[in-house]
């Protein structure tokens, strides 16, 4: 497999809000963020986040009033996704929380992968899974590789390119 921009991993996603502190607390309170410094050389209100080896910049909106208003929950609707420890917890904590989700299973050769989804301040998506359950396997070939784990992902992707 080509890596032809010797790309490493994903670093962030942004995030256009309506109001940056309803985010703020979105994201840290409800999916376990941590704000990290921002370069203080932009000249626009917004926000850095951090956690879980990927960062969440939230970006205020200059015009709020004519965002896009939040939709219906759609699990075909662009989205990000979080693996989970435990889906029961998961609901759980949602539920305590009064926030609006639906669930989703999703099976494949006898492997189920239960996923919620729920949106956040603005209406980005967000689904929580446990994802992990579904090996990876690529389309070119027949090896079969586990999700890739922070700690374990280059050796897989090592190992799948001596395959190759």
């Amino acid at each position: 497999m080509e890596n032809p921009l010797h790309l490493k991993s994903l670093n962030h996603i942004s995030v256009v809000c309506r109001s940056v502190e309803k985010s703020l607390d979105f994201y840290q309170n409800i999916l376990g963020f941590f704000p990290i410094r921002r370069p203080g050389s932009f000249n626009f209100d917004g926000a850095w986040l951090f956690n879980y080896g990927i960062g969440i910049h939230l970006l205020q909106s200059e015009d709020p009033e004519n965002m896009p208003k939040i939709s219906s929950i759609n699990p075909k609707d662009n989205h990000i996704s979080f693996q989970c420890e435990s889906m029961t917890t998961v609901e759980k904590r949602l539920k305590e929380m009064e926030i609006e989700y639906i669930k989703s299973r999703v099976e494949e050769g006898g492997i189920y992968v239960d996923q919620l989804f729920f949106h956040d301040p603005d209406g980005m998506m967000i689904e929580i899974c446990n994802c992990d359950n579904l090996p990876v396997i690529p389309l070119s070939g027949e090896t079969v590789l586990r999700p890739c784990s922070t700690l374990h992902c280059s050796m897989q992707q090592n190992k799948f390119q001596q395959l190759v």
